[in-house]
């Protein structure tokens, strides 16, 4: 489907950014519906930096320990984020906790990705928690960000099966590839208009969704996800 004018994301970023990067490669590859404006790093040594100048998409460093406060940080970030008038705003490993200030200025244009089966282990070490718990799978949850930390409404979770042998290391790698299928895809159909937050549940398709959709598979060449729901 063709579209007459590309939305425009924001992505938010602390470090490595091998989201970022995935987000980039579908946007080349796939993506009629948005186009990547700016990338925003906390930390002026964050790798996704790099990423992204080589993809050519302008970058902003903005140092919270330049700030006193948290609000003068998020403040800062509001201002300079509304400049480039996003539509949507992805934190892909963004590794600070937000005011409710800005995710209320951004209610419903937010997304966020966390490591973990949503409402299990919010928070950090989700894989070591999660094998020290003797979890059978573990998993992704992509969701709305609300003030509520890693409590907005589940949009998609995808889980792997956690294996005798496996660490958090070896776990993590897994929720890494189902990270790089599921986000990109979620972004587009929110960017499609497929997908929005509507009385603080997620709507998809013009349907209220009583549980968070499931990704098994995604066909990149018809795009379509199949046995989601």
């Amino acid at each position: 489907m063709t579209h007459p004018q590309k939305k425009k994301v924001a992505v938010l970023i602390s470090g490595n950014g091998s989201n970022l990067q995935a987000l980039i490669d579908y946007q080349r590859l796939h993506a009629d519906s948005f186009e990547i404006v700016t990338v925003l790093s906390n930390r002026p040594d964050a790798y996704g930096i790099e990423r992204a100048e080589k993809a050519g998409i302008m970058t902003i460093v903005l140092d919270h320990n330049d700030y006193d406060s948290r609000e003068a940080f998020d403040k800062m970030m509001i201002g300079l984020l509304d400049a480039m008038e996003p539509d949507l705003l992805v934190l892909a490993g963004f590794m600070r906790i937000l005011t409710p200030e800005f995710t209320q200025h951004y209610a419903g244009k937010m997304l966020n990705i966390h490591p973990s089966l949503l409402p299990k282990y919010p928070g950090l070490n989700t894989h070591q928690k999660a094998i020290e718990a003797g979890d059978k799978e573990h998993g992704l949850s992509i969701h709305f960000v609300t003030a509520e930390l890693d409590g907005g409404p589940v949009i998609l979770q995808a889980s792997t099966e956690i294996a005798r042998d496996d660490n958090a290391e070896s776990l993590q790698q897994k929720v890494h590839k189902l990270e790089h299928l599921t986000y990109p895809l979620v972004v587009d159909w929110f960017c499609q208009d497929k997908l929005c937050l509507q009385d603080n549940q997620v709507l998809y398709q013009g349907q209220t969704l009583a549980a968070p959709l499931t990704f098994t598979d995604f066909n990149i060449e018809d795009d379509s996800c199949e046995n989601a729901g």
